[in-house]
């Protein structure tokens, strides 16, 4: 049983939290502003739909390295999160994801759930690939079916203005798949349309995709003039304090991720991995052009980037667990609620993880990665 302030659905209660079954079976206590007091902060445990490494290790690396950097995000809060991808040839796609189906079916212990794979790319503009691998081709459905029928594909990143991917857009979002543009070389128009046909959210919003210009919205201005989901990387380098407030002004359920990196968890240094090379210096990963590449976040230092832009903890919570829970249409999840799954974070007065429980049951954060 946990006590202490509970941020649920309703705001903030002083009480206790207990699981049975691995969901939330008790939840009691008296509403409460945690300013009052000062214990500690129980909050859903963080989603992160956008995560690629960490400890020199790559999701593109197989299972045993998605398994070993999602135990590492979970020392950080993280209880749910898709492996994510990148650009690479169809065959190493299929390869990797139907290696990675055996952790997506069964959590791997002391691990946060894999709720499925975001596919970013390969069906991206060359001409905006960010930290992306340059091995782009237009999106085939046959394609996507195979993918599909291998493991739970949740988010397909995408760039609507290539010939082919409206009718793409149409079928995947008739399925249920959050289809989402990014590495973009699209207009404001382009965006138009694809939210029409059925585009739900932006892949790390400003970054890799056309400018906000007042005579060229592009599909940055899309996306904040009629997004209600979309992705933001707020380790403080990708976007200016300033552009994340217009965004969260702007964007009524947007949410946070990490797109963690290899270097997540690393020292400072130079790093080789998947055949290039990146530098993590005082937070910002970059290619040796200095193109950004990713970062190296965790969603535990997302949450205390938020609040120190002056979002209270309840506005920043829901921005790393309700927001995405319900971009995915998970219901019980992201939330401290009777019946919801029993994800929850422990953080002390600073917002340090104090102690992680996934679908009930408490993680070891000392157990090696």
């Amino acid at each position: 049983m946990l006590n202490g302030n509970i941020l649920t659905p309703d705001g903030w209660r002083h009480g206790s939290l207990a699981f049975d079954a691995g969901r939330i079976a008790q939840l009691g206590g008296h509403a409460v502003d945690p300013a009052d007091n000062g214990d500690e902060y129980i909050l859903p445990g963080f989603i992160d739909l956008h995560v690629h490494g960490g400890l020199g290790l790559d999701t593109m690396d197989g299972a045993d390295a998605t398994v070993r950097i999602a135990r590492m995000h979970a020392q950080h809060g993280t209880t749910a999160m898709l492996a994510t991808t990148v650009c690479t040839t169809h065959d190493k796609l299929r390869a990797l994801l139907a290696e990675l189906a055996a952790p997506i079916t069964l959590r791997p212990a002391n691990a946060p759930r894999l709720l499925g794979v975001h596919l970013e790319g390969p069906y991206v503009n060359p001409g905006r690939l960010g930290g992306l691998p340059n091995e782009v081709r237009p999106a085939v459905l046959a394609e996507l079916d195979e993918y599909m029928a291998l493991v739970p594909v949740k988010v397909v990143t995408l760039s609507p203005e290539i010939a082919g991917h409206d009718a793409i857009i149409r079928t995947l979002a008739e399925r249920g798949v959050r289809v989402q543009i990014g590495h973009t070389l699209g207009t404001y128009e382009e965006g138009m349309q694809a939210l029409q046909h059925g585009v739900a959210g932006f892949t790390h919003l400003y970054n890799a995709m056309t400018p906000l210009n007042h005579r060229a919205p592009g599909m940055v201005g899309a996306a904040l003039a009629h997004a209600q989901y979309s992705e933001l990387i707020p380790d403080l380098i990708h976007v200016h304090p300033g552009a994340m407030k217009v965004a969260l002004r702007s964007i009524p359920k947007l949410y946070c991720v990490t797109d963690a990196t290899q270097t997540a968890g690393l020292p400072d240094g130079t790093y080789t991995g998947r055949g290039r090379s990146v530098t993590k210096c005082l937070g910002a990963v970059t290619l040796p052009d200095g193109t950004l590449a990713g970062s190296a976040l965790t969603m535990d230092l997302v949450l205390r980037n938020l609040v120190s832009l002056g979002l209270s903890v309840e506005d920043a919570s829901n921005r790393i667990s309700r927001n995405p829970a319900d971009y995915l249409g998970l219901a019980d999840r992201g939330r401290l609620a009777l019946g919801a799954w029993g994800d929850a974070v422990v953080l002390d007065r600073e917002l340090r993880v104090k102690a992680v429980y996934v679908e009930g049951t408490a993680l070891d954060l000392h157990q090696p990665t």
